[in-house]
This record gives structure tokens, sequence and C-alpha cells, in this order.
């Protein structure tokens, strides 16, 4: 990518002086870019030049239809949770970042409620907000933007030799380690079967075998995310559609990845008598036709798996210490190219992870 701001050239149409500019989605779907102003550096901020940015799915979601889940976009939102770069500035009271540093960013905002603690963690306070996210109104905006101003709290420090382009996998490796805690304790010889093989069931893999996990089965309908699962350490990998897992076989823990109906439904018949199912992926909103009565039966634990918590410092020196997480990585679009990146990214048989660029990277 070449130097110098990746919307060069664009015309300005804003009236204010154009400080930066952000991608954004819009009510009923769609994403442009927008002029935004850069926000004042008050005690306690950090402004952060953003470098890479993950395409996640809620990102496709907001861009595909304005929805994600349960939560519609009423106003232009500024996307983006998955947000790494280089210090800005710092505020007046902040003594252990510095201007350079590289940072991740931890996109759950707590706010405790008045007169009380929140009590629980950043991705269950009932009153805490989400970058990107459609959840609260005002919408908390993202950080597909030139820079992004963040709470000190919401900072992480990279190592130094750790890389840009790997370290845009902290946000979503934090969220498949949160979901692999909650699975039962001494899993290590487990025989489990991750569900979905796109970046985040790719990223369980890599974190199964992190923790000693070695029986570890795969599926997925693309042959591509397959093939990058393989890639990421699984020891079988099942093409749905063309193959499936033996009638007599079962598995101790299933973490569906996918957030498909079917593959819960899946899950249920696969799973053992006593196993556990995380739901990972974040399945449609409304009502769904799941047959639960082998819930009862077969005495299962069905647990959800909410964003993350605590999981990105164990994140970030995971991505320090394994060349796998390389492999998750398919494709970086500069921030200029968001439609075609949003495109690309959308297309499981073409991509895995895709990551959008905003400014020059010197780990490159």
């Amino acid at each position: 990518m070449s130097s110098g701001r990746w919307w060069s050239g664009m015309p300005a149409f804003a009236l204010w002086r154009v400080d930066m500019k952000a991608i954004v989605a819009n009510s009923g779907g769609g994403i442009g870019i927008i002029d935004v102003p850069e926000s004042s550096i008050e005690r306690g901020r950090v402004r952060i030049k953003v470098v890479y940015g993950g395409i996640c799915g809620s990102d496709l979601h907001y861009a595909q239809s304005g929805k994600n889940g349960i939560y519609e976009i009423t106003e232009p939102m500024v996307l983006g949770h998955e947000i790494v770069g280089i210090v800005e500035a710092v505020g007046s009271d902040i003594d252990d970042v510095s201007v350079g540093d590289h940072v991740a960013v931890h996109p759950g905002i707590p706010t405790p409620p008045p007169g009380g603690e929140l009590g629980r963690g950043y991705h269950l306070a009932e009153c805490g907000t989400y970058f990107g996210s459609a959840s609260t109104s005002p919408h908390t905006p993202g950080g597909f933007s030139d820079y992004v101003t963040v709470n000190h709290s919401q900072i992480r420090m990279l190592p130094e030799g750790l890389s840009l382009r790997r370290a845009a996998l902290a946000e979503p490796l934090s969220v498949a380690l949160h979901g692999i805690h909650q699975a039962p304790s001494g899993i290590t010889d487990a025989k489990v079967l991750v569900a979905g093989a796109g970046p985040i069931g790719s990223l369980v893999v890599i974190a199964l075998r992190e923790r000693g996990v070695e029986d570890i089965t795969v599926t997925d309908i693309v042959p591509r995310a397959v093939e990058t699962a393989s890639r990421a350490g699984a020891k079988k990998i099942i093409l749905l559609g063309s193959d499936g897992p033996p009638a007599t076989e079962s598995f101790d823990l299933i973490i569906e990845s996918s957030g498909s109906t079917h593959s819960l439904i899946s899950a249920l018949d696969w799973v053992r008598r006593g196993g556990t199912i995380v739901q990972l992926g974040l399945l449609p909103s409304g009502d769904l036709k799941v047959p639960l009565a082998s819930l009862v039966s077969k005495e299962v634990t069905l647990r959800g798996s909410q964003r993350f918590d605590v999981e990105m410092d164990e994140a970030i020196s995971m991505l320090a210490r394994n060349d796998c997480f390389d492999e998750i990585v398919s494709d970086v679009y500069p921030a200029s190219q968001a439609e075609q990146a949003f495109s690309l990214a959308a297309d499981s048989s073409r991509s895995s992870k895709v990551l959008l660029q905003f400014s020059d990277d010197p780990t490159e």
C-alpha cells in the first residue's frame, strides 16, 4: 500500500474541517466512506493510528442487511472491532503508554451502573458497549477509520517482534479462546469436533492444539475452509455434503462456530452422552426449529459463548509464539477498496480472514 492517507484524492463534501475518513454501514444495509471529526485527547484516553482492521461476520451482517442478530442499525455506524495500530497521542495522566507503541484494542467498553460495580466481565455488562455495535442507541462507533480514540483500559500492548498483520487476529482469537473456556476443564484427551471452519473455527483449532488437544475433527461445507483448518492443525477434516462422521462416532466436546441452525442440530446427534456443546457461532434471531429431546436423554450440556472478557492478553501471547496463525489471514485490501474487501470476505470459498489496511505497516 502506498504511503499517505488511504482516501487521498477522494472528494470531501462535509461542511466541517475534514479530519479523517471512516467506513460506515447504513440502515438497511450497504457501506460507505464518510468524513468524521477526530476526537480530542482527554485524560484517560489514547489516540491510535489504525493500521489494520479485520472484517468480522458481524461487520458483514451489518453491511448486508443493516442487522446483526437482534441488533439493527438506525443511523450510519462506523464498523470494525478487530483493530491494531500505532499510538499517536496519549492523555496527560497516562504514563505506561507512549507515542509509537504498537497496540491492539479491546473493543469492550464496560460502564458500571450508577453507584454500583460491574460484577461481571466486559462481555456480560448490561450497561456496557462494544465497538462497532448497534446494541445501544446511539450506536457505538467502531475503529474502521484513520484514527480511533479509546479508553486507556482498552489498550493492549503488543510485544516486540509480533507483526501488526498477525496481531490483527487478537480479537477473533480472544473470541475463540472464550469459547474454549466454556468447555469443561481437562479437555486435553477429549475427542473434539469443531463445526464450521471459518476464521473463528480455524482459530479454535490452533488454540486447542496449543492446549495439547490432538484429536480434533473439523466439518464445513466449503472445501477451502476445511483445507485451512487442516493446515491449522485439525487431525481430520470432513467436507459435509459429500461425507459425514460415521454413525457410530461421537464427540466429547463440540464447538459450534458456524452459527448454523442445521449445524447445531447435527451437533446434538454427534455429541456423546454426557458431552458438551459450546455454541460459539451467532445463531439467527427468532424462533429456531431445533429438536432438544436429546439434550435431556443424553444429558448434554449446552453452553453459550458471548464475545470475550479477559482473553486478549492470552491471545496476544499465543500469536507471538505460533506461526500457524499466518494461515488465517488470506487477503489484505487498502481501506479505500472496502466494498471489494467486504465482497471477498463474504465468500468463504475464496477467502478466510480479510483485513483492511488504513496506513503503512512498519512491521512488514
